[in-house]
């Protein structure tokens, strides 16, 4: 079965059956692919904002502001990069559903999950809200036409049932990315196993159909698609991975493995990538969470190898670069900075 992953804060697994955290931040060099090993982190973070509500996506959008989803509200905040003042964006998007003791564990990671946008005008990816898992709304992507109003544009929920994957519980799947595209968007699907690809017409096709590899992040580079891959339960690190996509074929090419549970990948100065990995996973079902304080923000380099560029992130859901500064979000609520991220010539 695969997986309807989402990458909640809930800390479900007892410390004691599930080792130390603070001993798992990067993987290990034996469990590491053949490519190379983790080196170590030697960057600070720092807090920029704290006390958000349930928050997932990101985007910089505007003004080179920062964009951030928040699922438990339905709402995006706007957040000054420099200052960390931030303000309502927009609301009125589906919320997340609640649910009562475990069984809310289910609708983590559900509602308006990311955000991106193409010139001025934002789009907001919504998903885990659809009658079939006893919601009311559309899944799919929404065009935000002001601060409390916005227009469905893709029905992706209607489109994944009437497509399904080779394998699935929640017909109308289970979406985590979306990222600007040739005047449309890429959307991942952690749940069905696929990339999509939409018009701001609502039309949708498939790009890729994976095995059960649980895609997350996106990043473009010219035509070239990268895809963060968080690999199945139990997340080894050697099935955490950054792959490229070739259309014509419908194919991936490995660019690195051995981040663990990876949830984003996204581009720094000089083409320097970047993969988030939101940490070590011994939960007792799928889609529960990393442990607390054992993500990373990772620089993949041109061989494949990975160095660790901060550890001890907090099950980390998505990652921005503005200049040489990583903005990393956390399903707690919080932003935090990393500063002097790429390597020279390209930093510090």
């Amino acid at each position: 079965m695969r997986h309807r992953i989402a990458f909640s804060s809930l800390f479900v697994c007892a410390l004691a059956a599930c080792g130390d955290p603070t001993s798992l931040i990067g993987p290990s060099e034996s469990a590491l692919s053949k490519r190379g090993a983790s080196q170590a982190a030697a960057t600070e973070k720092q807090l920029l904002v704290t006390g958000l509500v349930e928050t997932q996506g990101s985007a910089v959008g505007p003004g080179g502001d920062l964009f951030v989803t928040a699922n438990q509200t339905g709402s995006i905040w706007r957040i000054d990069p420099k200052t960390g003042a931030r303000t309502l964006f927009a609301t009125g998007l589906p919320p997340r559903i609640r649910g009562v003791g475990e069984e809310d564990l289910f609708y983590i990671g559900a509602g308006v999950v990311d955000v991106a946008f193409i010139g001025s005008t934002a789009y907001a990816l919504v998903t885990g809200v659809g009658e079939d898992i006893g919601g009311s709304e559309v899944v799919g992507i929404y065009r935000i036409d002001g601060p409390n109003s916005s227009t469905i544009i893709a029905d992706i929920g209607a489109w994944s049932a009437a497509n399904p994957p080779p394998d699935f519980f929640v017909p109308t799947g289970w979406q985590y990315a979306i990222e600007p595209y040739r005047g449309g968007f890429l959307v991942t699907d952690g749940h069905h196993n696929r990339v999509l690809w939409v018009t701001r017409d609502g039309e949708i096709t498939q790009l890729i159909q994976f095995g059960d590899v649980v895609p997350t992040g996106l990043a473009v580079w010219g035509n070239s698609i990268y895809v963060s891959q968080a690999g199945p339960i139990p997340h080894l690190p050697e099935t955490g991975k950054v792959v490229t996509l070739d259309q014509k074929s419908g194919t991936a090419t490995e660019v690195a493995s051995g981040i663990r549970l990876a949830v984003d990948v996204e581009f720094g100065r000089g083409r320097t990538l970047f993969a988030l990995a939101q940490g070590f996973w011994a939960g007792p079902f799928e889609g529960t969470p990393a442990q607390p304080n054992t993500g990373a923000l990772m620089r993949v380099h041109e061989d494949g190898t990975l160095t660790t560029v901060v550890g001890g992130l907090d099950r980390p859901t998505s990652v921005e670069i503005i200049g040489d500064t990583a903005y990393v979000i956390t399903f707690g609520g919080e932003v935090w900075t990393v500063d002097n991220i790429a390597g020279p010539p390209y930093g510090h």
